[in-house]
């Protein structure tokens, strides 16, 4: 196993193959998700439905090609994707009259059909999401986090007014933030993107950020708003309560497969994966030890413990396989299994059961009368120590004291020479786009967004040295 300290794209590429979660396929940048693989996007899918449903959004499909017309429509949004769209050029051995692409989203199908849809002020608000899979034909790929093809949810909404769309927008992001702390143990900055980060085509964007292992930002989620734009372009109107016709005003919001890749980037160690239970396709491992062929209570007992574990809703396996203890011990953590019982004949003699979090070095012991109540005790615990880590590192690793690119130059160097993380810088900036071009053309940072609630107030331009009109999060990404 390559340590993450040594090379952190090799440890990532060992652990999603060890931990045997994708398969490469043929077509560049288009991966195959294995079941436990899968499993941790119908973990991700389960939640954000419930809660965009518990909000009165409402699932449809809408078609994978999408004529090159509609994207001439919206010149910002074309310009946006154009080099990321893979297009169809022929059918049936015939070549089409028009080109389809395969869409890298879904606004421009959605507002024509949009179009057809709203007649009346009665029709809004339109709450529609959709789970769908993408293409942005990348040139550097990476599985989960940057692949040519990747599965998403993206929801469309349309509503009388700039308040009412605005309002879904938070909505919708605030969903995006209790989702990835709540489930995926994942902290976040919410924030605005800045004016060159936008979503082509959008008014305003604004996004949860990730930091990663290695210090660099992860885009978790993104929610935009779109004005008037699309409405305008496609020709969305409505006659509201005056009999007049305006257009509506529109919203889009999307998280994706990366998610995926940020779980693993974040909580895994240098032994591989490690899972936080709320999303693990696998919580516990029971796993007899000893000579435990020769005395079937210990079966018998992990049994009853398996079948109260599927009774309280515990996604458990029982290895029963004939690999050795160890064997199995090393594939489980490889699979990053948050929870391990180990049992063997001595145990059952004092009616206990080793228990091992993932998480942790230590073994400890406990009672087979409360086992049930001890693992699932351990699931909560677990599932808020990875929280409080992957929070203790991001304070650890974000800087609120360098002010000019000088000494952002200087950080960079003397993280390279030490061999440490560089980390996030909070910055100001003076709200010139030339600014963040100059950062990043010199140390290859971005900024991920102006934090709603930044940990400190900047008041000098990165870039310039002049008054800050925003206090940004830098970092690179990925």
């Amino acid at each position: 196993m390559t340590q993450k300290t040594n090379d952190f794209s090799k440890w990532y590429i060992d652990t999603i193959q060890k931990a045997d979660l994708m398969d490469y396929t043929p077509v560049r940048g288009c991966i195959a998700f294995k079941p436990d693989g899968y499993e941790l996007w119908e973990h991700i899918q389960e939640e954000m439905d419930k809660r965009f449903k518990e909000t009165g959004h409402r699932n449809a499909y809408f078609p994978m090609l999408i004529p090159e017309s509609f994207f001439q429509k919206e010149k910002d949004h074309i310009e946006g994707f154009s080099p990321e769209l893979p297009w169809v050029t022929e059918a049936a051995g015939e070549k089409l009259e028009e080109r389809l692409a395969l869409r890298p989203t879904s606004e421009t199908m959605i507002g024509h059909l949009y179009s057809n849809w709203i007649k009346s002020y009665r029709d809004l608000p339109v709450l529609i999401n959709q789970w769908a899979n993408v293409f942005r034909w990348e040139k550097r790929t990476l599985p989960f986090i940057r692949t040519s093809e990747f599965l998403w949810q993206e929801g469309h909404t349309a509503h009388v007014d700039e308040e009412d769309a605005r309002k879904e927008t938070m909505q919708m992001l605030t969903i995006y933030k209790e989702v990835v702390e709540g489930l995926l143990a994942i902290p976040v900055y919410d924030g605005e993107k800045t004016p060159s980060e936008r979503f082509a085509g959008a008014v305003d964007t604004f996004s949860i950020e990730a930091m990663m292992k290695d210090g660099k930002a992860v885009q978790a989620g993104t929610s935009h708003y779109l004005g008037t734009k699309f409405a305008e372009a496609f020709d969305i109107k409505y006659l509201n309560k005056e009999n007049k016709h305006e257009y509506v005003h529109t919203t889009s919001w999307g998280t994706s497969t990366r998610l995926i890749g940020s779980v693993i980037m974040v909580h895994g160690d240098e032994q591989g994966l490690v899972l936080p239970p709320k999303i693990a396709p696998t919580q516990v491992v029971l796993i007899p030890v000893g000579p435990w062929k020769k005395n079937e209570a210990i079966i018998g007992k992990l049994d009853e413990i398996f079948a109260a574990l599927k009774a309280q809703g515990v996604r458990v396996r029982l290895d029963d396989s004939d690999q050795s203890p160890g064997y199995k011990f090393n594939e489980w953590e490889l699979k990053g299994v948050p929870v391990r019982i180990e049992l063997g004949p001595r145990d059952l003699e004092n009616n206990q059961a080793l228990m091992k979090a993932r998480d942790e070095e230590e073994k400890v012991s406990v009672s087979l009368e409360s086992i049930v109540e001890s693992i699932q005790r351990e699931l909560d615990v677990m599932q808020m120590r990875l929280f409080k880590k992957a929070e203790g590192f991001r304070a650890e690793n974000s800087h609120t004291h360098i002010d000019t690119i000088e000494q952002l130059k200087q950080h960079l160097a003397e993280s390279e020479r030490n061999g440490t993380i560089a980390g996030w810088i909070l910055a100001g900036w003076c709200g010139e786009d030339t600014g963040e071009e100059n950062v990043k053309e010199k140390t290859k940072f971005t900024t991920r967004n102006i934090p709603f609630n930044p940990p400190a107030r900047k008041n000098i331009c990165l870039h310039c040295g002049k008054e800050a009109k925003h206090t940004v999060w830098f970092a690179r990404a990925y």
